[in-house]
């Protein structure tokens, strides 16, 4: 009787999983919070001042919710494990600088682009520059990103090095163990200034693509609701004058 019951239990509680839903913006409103998950390890964009979550998305994130009416919750943890999370319906939107792609799009519905950018080569050897110029080379990047992908698509590439955090890519290229690192090409930037002493050199683009935060699969009404109110800040001069304090441009997809 007791192992029935344990096995009963356990039933319900996958039962439950897998009817689990993800929260409505109806839902969302109603309890005034919006729980919103990000890396925390991604600077400009997402990173910690202290204990305290900062960066591009992280204040934009905040405007957008305002807009809505809500409150965030925020969560931060492994890139890998954020838009799992999200697909179990752990938190309501993912914003941590994930490109759009097919293959993304089939697990998660993704909002309206918030910036473009791209994969950028940074290198020491400032003879790497182009695509061209990776041919036998070591590359590092981060894992699960757009620029492992997209590195490994190209074609005479000796090594791809994939690391749990884009600063562990970039510190294999700054202690010589990769030839070239590839990352958004406003991170690059910003660590090149903030490092000059590395001798890293920013090279071309990789690929360009557009950014967006995530909501569940055919979470259509929370999409619609974020994505109102990004086209206000958008509109009212906030989403500017937030990109130009970190980045000197308004970097949103033309």
């Amino acid at each position: 009787m007791k192992r029935f019951k344990t096995w009963t239990l356990l039933g319900l509680a996958l039962l439950a999983a897998i009817t689990a839903q993800a929260r409505s913006l109806d839902e969302v409103r109603k309890e005034g919070k919006i729980i919103i998950a990000t890396e925390g390890q991604f600077a400009p964009f997402n990173y910690f001042q202290g204990a305290k979550l900062s960066g591009f998305e992280v204040e934009l994130a905040e405007l957008v919710a305002k807009k809505m009416g809500v409150s965030v919750e925020w969560k931060a943890l492994g890139f890998d494990a954020l838009l799992a999370g999200l697909r179990q319906d752990r938190w309501d939107l993912v914003i941590a600088s994930h490109g759009i792609t097919e293959e993304r799009s089939r697990a998660v519905t993704f909002a309206d682009p918030h910036y473009c950018s791209g994969g950028s080569i940074v290198s020491l050897d400032p003879a790497i520059r182009t695509t061209a110029d990776l041919n036998g080379k070591v590359i590092s990047v981060q894992t699960g990103s757009t620029y492992m992908d997209n590195v490994r698509k190209l074609a005479g590439v000796k090594d791809v090095k994939n690391f749990p955090q884009d600063t562990d890519a970039r510190s294999a290229l700054v202690s010589r163990r990769v030839d070239a690192w590839v990352t958004d090409k406003f991170v690059a930037s910003i660590a090149i200034a903030a490092n000059p002493g590395a001798g890293m050199k920013l090279g071309d683009f990789v690929f360009i693509e557009r950014i967006a935060a995530a909501v569940g699969k055919g979470n259509a009404s929370l999409a619609q609701g974020y994505n109102k109110a990004l086209a206000d800040v958008l509109a009212d001069g906030s989403y500017s004058a937030l990109s130009k304090r970190y980045f000197n441009e308004d970097v949103r997809c033309k």
